[in-house]
């Protein structure tokens, strides 16, 4: 999947976990709500990678940034449910050098835009409930809240609560729309700032929304 500023492309381990551990080395905070890492080597990561390069379910895509040509996150496809023409989106690590960058939030756009084109009809999104930079993300990106799922699971040993966000195809073509005005050059100044923020234009095509985390 091509962008103009990211390229998503199958999670190969020999192509790209040395450059996505070196990119997430030294930021462990990154793997704290994960079910997975902190990863003490490349070639921990490598062998994580390896594991998970030929699954269908999870199916995980590295983000390249269409500029640098580095490799600056991943994230997957999961839970992926045809016949009830849902999929999940997740497993998502964005590097520092990437995140609250147009890159990002590009890929986030394109992986939602095959779901919806490809027939799916509800594209979700799940986090621990305490992790609110993801709630925020979510609702960002114009996913609706629908409630917590308390002693959802145990990830490392720990309780979670699971905050659930969705998108459903009679949404999609105004987030469309949304993603294709923020996204578009004339959004941006020369010094590369936003001049609408994409939560103000996706905010009126939320379905419900958490009103402490709107914005």
């Amino acid at each position: 999947m091509d962008g103009r500023h990211v390229r998503l492309e199958p999670l190969v381990a020999d192509q790209h976990a040395f450059d996505l551990h070196a990119a997430f080395s030294g930021h462990d905070a990154l793997w704290d709500y994960m079910p997975y890492g902190p990863f003490a080597s490349a070639s921990a990561y490598h062998r994580w990678a390896r594991e998970r390069e030929a699954g269908e379910d999870p199916r995980f895509f590295v983000l390249r940034d269409a500029g640098t040509g580095k490799c600056g996150g991943i994230a997957s496809y999961l839970r992926i449910a045809p016949e009830a023409g849902s999929i999940e989106v997740g497993n998502i690590c964005i590097a520092p050098a990437m995140q609250r960058g147009v890159a990002a939030t590009e890929a986030m756009f394109l992986m939602m835009a095959w779901a919806f084109q490809a027939g799916y009809r509800r594209y979700e999104w799940k986090c621990n409930a305490l992790n609110l930079p993801s709630r925020r993300a979510a609702q960002r990106l114009g996913f609706s809240f629908e409630g917590v799922f308390r002693n959802h699971m145990v990830v490392k040993g720990r309780n979670r609560d699971t905050a659930w966000f969705s998108v459903i195809d009679s949404e999609w073509p105004a987030l469309s729309e949304a993603f294709s005005v923020w996204l578009a050059p004339g959004n941006f100044d020369h010094a590369g700032r936003q001049r609408e923020r994409l939560s103000d234009l996706t905010q009126l095509v939320r379905a419900a929304g958490d009103p402490a985390l709107v914005g």
